[in-house]
């Protein structure tokens, strides 16, 4: 089984180029579509990716995992017939989803209030059979460890699609023009991507045989429920975007003071807490085909080395950036943002990273292993306890009530996950020490950047401030996890030395 460090390396990287271009991008959006067909496209977006999240999110995960199983048993003939059958549900799926907004056409428009919407809506459905394919390639792409290949189809559609939006769009258009440009762009995209990832299937070597039923009714059964975690979770969104706002009009504050103050935690301070999840989010894909060959080996002591270290490792992606935000959230959101209040929502809600990391893993360890449905009711009870927050919180603690909400979700989550792990593999999982002291280490750290990034503050400029209070509050963090032995630096340069420069035992060798 291959090393996770280059794996999830390789990831990373592939995930901030596509993320750093799609920043850009939507900053080009907004100047040449303009405020009214950028809402318009939105508007009609905030549908359309429900349909997709129905087609393309449960299947890539659940073939890739069948089709390492498949491998690791040399079940060749197996492993042929899950694409094909996987292509025959997800073409069916997306055919029926077009079908339904057509026919109910009038239903679609009755939910804008703009019915130009339901024209880029329209515009946009080839997208889904296009996306339904792309789907269950990229899954099969995934389940062979090809994550080189997994990474260049992503890449490869953003960059595809800003090509034809800036061939498209004219600042001489209309609103309705360019937002149906817009969506004509993802069209476009989607197609591409398609064609890009089927060749890229079959020049790795990538087989098809006939369809299985005894394959279908386990590849449905097992991507439902991470499909309905999908779907709820955008749908959970618009019912948070009702609740805050309404519940902080009832504590006193105007409708649009409520509306300024939702904007700036979603808008301004949820991007900076999701940076971690980055990292995390690439391990979760490593793990997938990982943990379901070693399941399919009955490989117990490698399985259970990974749940342990990629749960510790979240845990101290997570953490490094918690002295940072604490102590230097404050400056972060004004120099960002020119908004103080962003600043202080940050400082205050950095603790939520913690949790956040531990669900978005062991959510992944569970799916790789085999219990999805288990992960998608821990889901369910930590959005309850979510929605209690919201609705109780907003009279003590005002906005920071959703940050709260979603903190004690996912802490919810988190343990119910942990617990889960340990009940249904048998794995002794060692955390609670390193946990422990993670959390301990984090409050030096996170005091000495603010020491540090208030210091200075008051001789150098913001930008230079905050580099020197988080970097000062990282490296901290870091040295005392090295000073208590949660990290082992000397052995990390030994082997980065020998990377490096190579093994001077075999040179010598070589050489005599």
């Amino acid at each position: 089984m291959k090393s996770l460090f280059k794996t999830v390396a390789l990831i990373t990287f592939f995930s901030v180029l596509t993320r750093i271009i799609g920043f850009f991008f939507r900053i080009y959006l907004s100047r040449v579509v303009g405020a009214e067909g950028l809402g318009m496209y939105q508007v009609a977006s905030s549908i359309f990716f429900v349909l997709m999240t129905v087609v393309a999110s449960g299947l890539p995960l659940i073939i890739s995992r069948m089709g390492a199983g498949f491998r690791a048993k040399k079940e060749e003939k197996n492993e042929k017939s899950l694409i094909s059958t996987a292509l025959i549900f997800a073409l069916a799926l997306s055919i029926i989803l077009c079908l339904f907004v057509l026919l109910f056409r009038g239903l679609f428009a009755k939910m804008f209030t703009d019915q130009r919407c339901v024209e880029i809506l329209i515009v946009m459905l080839p997208s889904l059979i296009f996306s339904a394919v792309y789907s269950v390639f990229r899954g099969a792409l995934w389940g062979q460890g090809n994550y080189f290949a997994l990474c260049v189809t992503e890449l490869f559609e953003q960059v595809f699609r800003i090509f034809v939006c800036v061939l498209m769009l004219g600042a001489s258009l209309s609103a309705i023009e360019n937002a149906l440009n817009v969506g004509w762009s993802m069209t476009f995209a989607c197609l591409a991507s398609m064609v890009f990832v089927v060749v890229l299937f079959f020049f790795y070597g990538g087989r098809m045989s006939k369809p299985s039923k005894s394959i279908f009714k386990p590849l449905v059964r097992q991507s439902t429920p991470i499909t309905g975690i999908r779907v709820a979770g955008s749908f959970i969104q618009p019912l948070i975007a009702l609740i805050i706002p309404a519940r902080l009009t009832a504590i006193g504050y105007t409708s649009s003071q409520a509306l300024a103050m939702y904007g700036v935690a979603v808008g301004m301070t949820m991007p900076l807490l999701y940076v971690p999840t980055t990292i995390i989010g690439s391990l979760s894909t490593a793990l997938i085909p990982d943990l379901s060959t070693a399941v399919a080996q009955g490989d117990k002591r490698h399985i259970e080395n990974r749940v342990r270290t990629s749960i510790i490792f979240s845990l101290f992606v997570s953490a490094i950036f918690l002295p940072a935000y604490i102590g230097v959230g404050e400056l972060a959101g004004l120099f960002l943002y020119n908004n103080a209040l962003s600043g202080s929502l940050l400082a205050s809600a950095a603790w939520v990273m913690i949790p956040m990391g531990i669900t978005n893993i062991t959510s992944a360890l569970l799916n790789s292993l085999g219990y999805e449905v288990k992960s998608f009711v821990n889901y369910l009870i930590g959005s309850v306890f979510m929605f209690i927050s919201l609705w109780i919180l907003p009279s003590f603690v005002g906005i920071n009530a959703m940050i709260w909400g979603m903190g004690i979700s996912f802490l919810v989550t988190a343990i119910l996950n942990t617990l889960m792990l340990k009940r249904k593999t048998g794995l002794v999982l060692h955390l609670t020490k390193p946990i422990i002291k993670i959390c301990l280490l984090i409050l030096p750290a996170s005091a000495l950047s603010y020491f540090v990034g208030s210091l200075s503050n008051i001789i150098f400029p913001d930008f230079i401030a905050i580099c020197l209070g988080g970097g000062v509050g990282a490296g901290t963090f870091l040295l005392l996890c090295a000073v208590f032995n949660l990290i082992d630096i000397r052995s990390f340069l030994v082997q980065s030395k020998k990377r490096l420069f190579g093994d001077k035992k075999k040179v010598k060798k070589k050489t005599a």
